[in-house]
């Protein structure tokens, strides 16, 4: 039930959650089969808006940003005002530390050590990134300024070219064609080279398109156990999801023509194989090159709102497990397929307001953790 799986939330907060569960079981009876969809899209959402102030804070910055880009609408923003103070004091403090000898490196080993190890691709990315020195850290510290950036906060940081210059001292181009390193981390790899290129630091792109297609040739492509597929298929999504800047633009279906043809090509396995995470982001690759129309997408509609559990109104683990904080990345992806509108908003720009109270965090909160739960929302 699901009062059960969302123990943790305070009890005012179940008749909402019921409430949400019950259009869930009704999304199906509707009119159309766009009407449907969007039914279990809003039930979704519904249940993530309820439960949202009581979620890590990465979960929350990566929910509202999500909404806010395909929506606009100003609700969506106090996450992200908090999630902008709290960059600009994790920024200054790491490039205030670029000025000592052996801080890179010790923040890269710290990251090492504290990166997840619950399933068994998290253990071999952890064993990956021990081998290359600094990069844990500099993927962080480069995930930040892209934030910055996308928030129009990048100028707002002092010294913020000496964090550019630091990035741009390393071997990105080693490590991100590196074939391990593209098998085992593939969406990021991609990630991160339309990251290095948006700041100016280096253009990857065409490199990273070539590893890729080195480690995964088409003509071995039928061959690839389920992990390695799955990975192939995120790597496939992240190049066109961050080349819209996590869906603040439109993509040119011909820049990434030979993505498409191939997640059609082969929407039978896809749809055998991969998460309902992997499908709504096939979706996406195809909704954000202005392809709302094609049957890749009216099938992955069909396969996600079957897939919401009509107790709980989301969609579990694929271990059948309801979980409102580890089920976040999978549900915000599908509620965006389900309900798409058609509109991107970027940013959103929060240079005129988020300074003054990033000097007050500073001062409250000598550390700042992302994934802390709502006993750090005073650090927000």
């Amino acid at each position: 039930m699901v009062e059960g799986v969302l123990h943790r939330l305070s009890p005012g907060r179940w008749p909402v959650l019921l409430l949400v569960a019950w259009l869930a079981g009704c999304a199906l009876e509707a009119s159309s089969p766009t009407d449907a969809y969007r039914a279990s899209g809003q039930a979704i959402q519904a249940v993530y808006e309820a439960a949202l102030p009581q979620l890590p804070l990465d979960k929350q910055r990566h929910y509202a940003q999500r909404l806010y880009r395909i929506s606009g609408e100003p609700r969506y923003l106090p996450p992200l005002e908090a999630h902008g103070r709290r960059l600009l004091v994790q920024l200054e403090r790491d490039i205030a530390g670029l000025e000592r000898p052996g801080f890179a490196a010790a923040r890269a080993r710290q990251i090492v050590a504290d990166y997840p190890q619950r399933t068994a691709k998290q253990r071999a990315r952890q064993v990956m990134l021990a081998e290359w020195g600094e990069i844990a850290f500099a993927r962080q510290l480069l995930f930040r300024l892209v934030q910055a950036d996308y928030y129009g906060l990048l100028e707002a940081i002092p010294d913020h070219q000496r964090a550019l210059d630091y990035l741009g001292s390393l071997a990105w181009q080693r490590f991100l064609t590196d074939p391990e390193v593209v098998r085992l981390y593939t969406a990021q790899v991609a990630n991160q080279a339309w990251f290095l290129h948006q700041l100016e630091v280096v253009d990857l792109r065409p490199a990273v398109r070539e590893a890729f297609l080195s480690v995964f040739p088409a003509q071995s492509v039928a061959d690839l156990e389920q992990a390695d597929y799955r990975n192939r298929l995120y790597g496939m999504t992240h190049i066109v999801i961050a080349d819209s800047r996590y869906y603040q633009r439109w993509v040119p279906a011909e820049r990434h023509a030979w993505i498409l043809e191939a997640l059609a090509a082969e929407i039978e396995r896809i749809l055998d194989q991969a998460t309902e995470d992997i499908q709504a982001e096939v979706a996406l690759v195809f909704l954000l090159t202005g392809n709302e129309g094609h049957p890749v997408v009216a099938r992955i509609r069909q396969r996600l709102a079957e897939a919401v559990d009509p107790r709980a109104g989301i969609i579990p683990s694929p271990r059948g497990e309801i979980d409102l904080a580890r089920g976040e990345h999978r549900n915000v992806l599908a509620l965006m397929v389900l309900t798409w509108p058609g509109r991107l908003h970027p940013g959103p720009d929060l240079s005129a307001g988020v300074r003054s109270g990033a000097a007050a965090l500073r001062r409250a909160c000598p550390s700042l953790d992302e994934r802390a739960g709502p006993l750090h929302l005073r650090c927000q």
